[in-house]
């Protein structure tokens, strides 16, 4: 069913991250910052439930300045990705398709952060479900030392070969700093 677009004042980000920190300690900087950043802003942090990798980063870095973090995993990865148990709110869902729609349920805008095909498979239905007007909440990448440069570059491929229209495209917000895509998220949500 369509979710139609409520105004309301952004409380909750999603953030989409690895479940490893990565090859580049710029990546753990980030997510660390983003997570500050969000306590800063009043904002929420809702993400997969793990306390392993840029994932437990991100959350570390929320529960450390006192904010609220939700997190939500499959009891079937609860193990395997290490559930995290300190965070504020731990929903142990079914499947995987529970818990993206648990997690786009309760945010009201997404962030991905450098990570792999889980990563980018969480974003592009964020992005999907946004072009088909199922919601309109933003949808952002945090291009940490340009991680996304090759994605950006084949998304503009697709734009170009009219797959995706520009204008949903246009829509992505793309920033190295998660100061500035806060930003960016949170005028969207306006």
């Amino acid at each position: 069913s369509l979710i139609p677009r409520h105004p309301r004042r952004m409380r909750r980000i999603c953030v989409f991250a690895g479940s490893s920190k990565g090859a580049r300690p710029d990546y753990a900087d980030a997510a660390r910052t983003l997570g500050f950043e969000l306590v800063g802003r009043g904002l929420e942090l809702v993400y997969g439930g793990g306390n392993i990798g840029l994932m437990g980063i991100v959350a570390d870095a929320v529960l450390d300045r006192g904010g609220r973090v939700t997190g939500v995993i499959p009891e079937r990865l609860a193990d395997l990705e290490v559930a995290h148990r300190e965070v504020s709110d731990l929903r142990i869902v079914d499947t995987m398709h529970e818990r993206k729609a648990v997690m786009a349920e309760l945010s009201d805008g997404f962030i991905a952060l450098p990570g792999g095909i889980g990563t980018l498979e969480e974003l592009f239905e964020a992005v999907t479900w946004n072009v088909l007007h199922i919601h309109d909440k933003p949808c952002g990448l945090l291009n940490v030392g340009g991680y996304y440069d090759g994605l950006l570059q084949f998304l503009r491929h697709t734009v170009d070969e009219r797959f995706f229209k520009a204008k949903y495209f246009d829509r992505l917000a793309v920033e190295r700093e998660p100061d500035r895509l806060l930003d960016r998220l949170v005028r969207h949500g306006e």
